[in-house]
């Protein structure tokens, strides 16, 4: 190796100038030390599905907003017994109706029954039918849909075309005889809505399965020996589960509003029981009387209720689309 002395001027200047790093004087001779510091520090950090979709439903704030109010109604509802003011029984004939005040902050109805603790115990009633009717019909139209995806052929005309005739039947009528047969029950309102709300469910989860079953990866399993029930329950409804989640929260404000609907009309649940329904009924009324407050509690809550059990669908379809803009 040559000394100092043999080293030109310039030689010299340049190899002082090189930088401990690696890095020449120009700072665009990196040395491989260099190259692969960068290429550490650049390397981006590694996340799963279930992180980025935790990412993208938390950065959804109407979703989140909508998802502590519910967290709220369920708690106050189902706590009904700790927060009411009075008990679901009380009622004072003598007070009769008295307009929203100090002590009842909701007001009276004509029997002296205070309407914000009506307004709870009947929450109970709306909010479980609500979420059962959800999850039953969920658990149903997902299971007639894979089915009938993935099997195709005769089983798949089959039950799509069982599927059709449900979808065709007029549900208010249907329901409405079968309450009046059957009686006007909390269980048999949830079973007979679960009955007549799968379908929409079978039809979406179909339609999934049919795009899925041709990927790559599903060859992949049936070339491993894998059956057809563990291919759709560990395969292909994992990779749906965004649009099942999103039908399943549709579902829940679907079955409120059905249910008030039936209780608005008369068919839906009986006293002593009562639900948001009964109470826009019995309230019916008084439109345009002083007692008109009675109406507003009770449809201000399904109000609130739909309109957040819908914002949280939309925040999980954002939530489960890769492409989605709330990322």
């Amino acid at each position: 190796m040559k000394s100092d002395e043999e080293l030109g001027h310039g030689q010299r200047n340049l190899r002082d100038e090189m930088a401990p790093g690696g890095v020449g004087p120009s700072g665009f001779i990196p040395s491989a030390e260099g190259e692969f510091e960068t290429a550490t520090h650049a390397e981006p950090i590694a996340r799963s599905q279930w992180a980025l979709f935790r990412r993208r439903f938390v950065r959804h704030k109407v979703a989140m907003a909508s998802i502590v109010v519910l967290i709220l109604l369920v708690i106050l509802c189902f706590g009904a017994p700790l927060f009411a003011p009075y008990s679901n029984t009380h009622q004072d004939l003598l007070l009769g109706s008295v307009a929203p005040g100090g002590k009842h902050w909701l007001g009276t109805d004509e029997l002296g029954r205070d309407q914000l603790t009506r307004l709870l115990y009947a929450g109970q009633i709306s909010l479980e039918i609500g979420f059962m009717v959800a999850l039953i019909s969920t658990l149903v139209g997902t299971a007639v849909g894979a089915i009938a995806g993935f099997m195709g052929k005769a089983t798949d005309q089959l039950l799509m075309r069982i599927t059709d005739l449900f979808l065709v039947v007029p549900a208010l009528a249907i329901l409405a005889i079968a309450l009046k047969k059957f009686g006007g029950t909390e269980s048999t309102i949830i079973l007979i809505l679960s009955f007549l709300f799968w379908m929409y469910v079978a039809r979406v989860v179909r339609g999934q399965v049919l795009s899925l079953k041709e990927k790559e990866f599903i060859e992949a399993a049936r070339a491993s020996g894998a059956k057809g029930k563990r291919i759709v329950v560990r395969h292909i409804i994992p990779n749906i589960i965004g649009p099942i989640m999103v039908n399943a929260t549709l579902a829940v404000a679907l079955a409120i509003i059905t249910e008030s609907t039936l209780s608005f009309l008369g068919f839906g649940v009986r006293p002593p029981q009562t639900s948001w329904g009964n109470m826009l009924s019995d309230a019916e009324g008084y439109v345009g009387t002083p007692q008109a407050y009675l109406l507003y509690a009770p449809g201000v809550a399904i109000l609130i209720t739909v309109l957040c059990v819908n914002f949280l669908g939309d925040g999980l379809r954002d939530a489960f689309d890769p492409q989605s803009e709330k990322h």
